[in-house]
């Protein structure tokens, strides 16, 4: 049976992802954030590995310990554990001082360096999440076809910010930006957002322009749309075919229930 490493940060993506894993054959051994990560991933792994966030040196000797080579990430690690919760070991802090800044991109990249020292290769985390991709066109909820300006408006910056490594969201309203999503997560800045809305917000979420597959690809699922509907945003767009869709059987009837409309988009 082959093994597989799985990094597990917060949300349902990581229990999904484990269970995809499980059902291809694979052996899936679980390093979990003691901040972030769902006990239900206990039940879908082979091994579990409980860590604080910024045990890199333990992440590493637990996968060698399972024998695992290849290793995918899934769920993020909300970056305010490094102002708050953070717990560097002797590994984390050597890859500290390789850093230039604390962009997303830069981290992720020193960890990904930091396991393939230690022969660990990092995988796509769409590789065996194909199936969870957004596809084009009109998804669920009502046709939204008079807010297409707002769509094109959304992503145009919602391209800029991601490119800048700030975010990879923006709400919109009458094409003017309502709220951009930065160190708070995307929830919080529906909610901002939504606040400062009519009741008629839209959220627009996109890939970075040079997305790396192997962390940080976007993703929705039922929490966004609660979030859109506490907060009057009422119109959600991402990008087809590099965002990934949770939980989406339950995600499509919630947009529907909602009355929340969902479009897969290509930015230009």
């Amino acid at each position: 049976m082959n093994k597989i490493g799985l990094i597990a940060g917060y949300g349902h993506f990581p229990l999904e992802l484990a269970t995809t894993l499980r059902d291809q054959g694979m052996e899936v051994h679980v390093v979990a954030a003691r901040e972030e990560t769902s006990p239900a991933i206990e039940a879908l792994s082979d091994s579990t590995c409980w860590l604080h966030v910024g045990q890199i040196g333990g992440m590493i000797k637990a996968f060698k310990k399972a024998g695992v080579k290849q290793v995918v990430m899934a769920g993020k690690v909300r970056k305010l554990h490094l102002f708050r919760n953070f717990r560097p070991d002797l590994t984390a802090m050597k890859g500290l001082l390789r850093l230039k800044d604390r962009r997303d991109d830069s981290i992720l990249n020193t960890i990904a360096d930091l396991l393939a020292e230690a022969g660990l290769t990092l995988i796509d985390q769409t590789l065996y999440a194909g199936e969870m991709l957004a596809t084009a066109g009109h998804l669920a909820g009502p046709a939204a076809a008079k807010r297409t300006e707002d769509i094109a408006f959304g992503l145009q910056h919602a391209k800029i910010i991601a490119g800048l490594d700030i975010g990879q969201t923006v709400v919109v309203q009458k094409q003017a930006i309502l709220a951009v999503e930065a160190i708070e997560g995307t929830d919080a800045a529906i909610q901002r957002g939504g606040s400062l809305g009519s009741g008629h917000a839209a959220v627009i979420k996109v890939a970075k322009p040079e997305q790396d597959l192997r962390f940080d690809v976007p993703a929705v699922g039922p929490d966004t749309l609660e979030s859109m509907h506490a907060s009057g945003c009422t119109l959600l767009a991402i990008e087809a075919q590099k965002t990934l869709i949770i939980e989406r059987q339950r995600f499509l009837q919630l947009a529907d229930h909602y009355g929340i409309s969902v479009y897969g988009t290509t930015a230009a």
